[in-house]
């Protein structure tokens, strides 16, 4: 037992450089591919053992990102510095960076302690220094006892482990994830969740996280990074983000399944009354002319909770989950609105849902505004 915790307290004191480096810094990194921007002018300072994770929908320019940091991609404009050591024109094997994909790229022919030893040779890692070192890595990821096995022997959730311990193995000074969980089961996701976030704060590394599930964002990360087409539309703690959406975009992204325009009737301070046939709303935020958006999260409109926002709705859809269940409601203007309700419900029957003011935020958005008309409504887990 002594000789285990020898070589995993060895990974740990040494695997990542922590006395290296001060922060990695993005400096307006572009990438273009034609007359097409996939990132735009991304300025980004993540600190020395940092958890951050880069949040958005396909196509926003996450793995982009990640890939220009790894150099996987050459920049378009920009600069990517290590500390005061400017990398983005260093090959991607000199920058020391451990790399974990989205589909494991393990090698079925090589048993789990060979693929590991693969990535050490890679950078030049050989003889009894590269054995320890696989051998800390493997008890790191819990796996020293599969070294033998093939890939093809493991779990999914078993094969990202190994594609980890790959990562961790040569001691890199930041360790980059691009979706590393997307392609496990609901339950394996997360467990792996959970390694992850372990081995993030057993080992003190510095973590680039890309995914397209908030639930997992808000589990992981110190701070969120919310992209949209190449651009940050909200950078913040996940409290923050989780609680105070900037934009329609980021409240859709963060879980406010009921993103829509209201006309506004009246404004006192933050407080904005809206109204539309068959449903009248008292929020918070801005007090705009005209039009607005609202957002509301499904679980703070309940037909068992309590608020001065009463709104009656006949009951179009039941899912069960559990303790709750999800519903969809139209009230009698024909809008839709996602809830959730602790008592049964059927199709067919009416309910009043109730809301607090606080829950119902109000932004600005003029008529027509594609931000207000495009925000995401993904699920929990929801695939990119």
């Amino acid at each position: 037992m002594r000789h285990k915790s020898r070589h995993a307290a060895s990974l740990h004191a040494e695997g990542t450089g922590a006395a290296r480096f001060g922060a990695l810094r993005l400096e307006g990194i572009t990438r273009r591919f034609g007359n097409n921007t996939v990132l735009s002018g991304l300025d980004l300072e993540i600190q020395q053992g940092e958890f951050l994770a880069l949040l958005g929908p396909s196509g926003c320019g996450k793995t982009t990102a990640l890939n220009c940091i790894a150099g996987l991609l050459p920049l378009t404009a920009g600069r990517v510095w290590l500390g005061e050591r400017r990398i983005d024109l260093l090959p991607p094997e000199q920058r020391g960076f451990g790399m974990v994909f989205q589909n494991y790229a393990l090698f079925p022919h090589l048993t789990v302690g060979e693929n590991v030893d693969f990535g050490l040779r890679m950078h030049g890692i050989r003889g009894s220094q590269a054995e320890e070192l696989v051998r800390a890595a493997l008890e790191m990821v819990r796996l020293a006892d599969r070294a033998a096995d093939r890939p093809a022997q493991l779990s999914g959730g078993q094969q990202q482990r190994v594609a980890i311990a790959r990562a961790l193995a040569f001691q890199p000074e930041i360790i980059l994830m691009d979706e590393p969980l997307s392609n496990l089961d609901a339950k394996l996701r997360l467990e792996m969740r959970t390694e992850v976030r372990r081995l993030h704060q057993k080992m003190g590394l510095t973590t680039v996280y890309v995914t397209h599930d908030q639930e997992e964002a808000l589990s992981l990360a110190d701070r969120i990074v919310v992209l949209e087409s190449g651009l940050v539309r909200q950078m913040g703690s996940p409290e923050d983000v989780y609680t105070h959406p900037v934009s329609p975009y980021v409240a859709g992204f963060m879980g406010y399944r009921n993103v829509f325009d209201l006309d506004v009737v009246s404004a006192n301070g933050s407080r904005v009354r809206l109204a539309e046939p068959g449903l009248e709303l008292t929020g918070v935020g801005d007090a705009p002319s005209g039009r607005a958006t609202v957002a509301m999260r499904p679980e703070d409109l309940s037909p068992d909770g309590a608020g001065t926002n009463s709104i009656e709705v006949e009951v179009v859809v039941i899912e069960y989950r559990g303790r709750e269940l999800h519903a969809e409601g139209t009230t009698s203007g024909g809008r839709q609105l996602h809830f959730v309700s602790e008592r049964r419900l059927a199709p067919g029957d009416r309910a009043t849902l109730r809301i607090v003011p606080e829950r119902v935020l109000v932004f600005s958005a003029p008529v027509g505004d594609p931000a207000a008309a495009e925000a995401p409504h993904p699920t929990m887990g929801a695939t990119a």
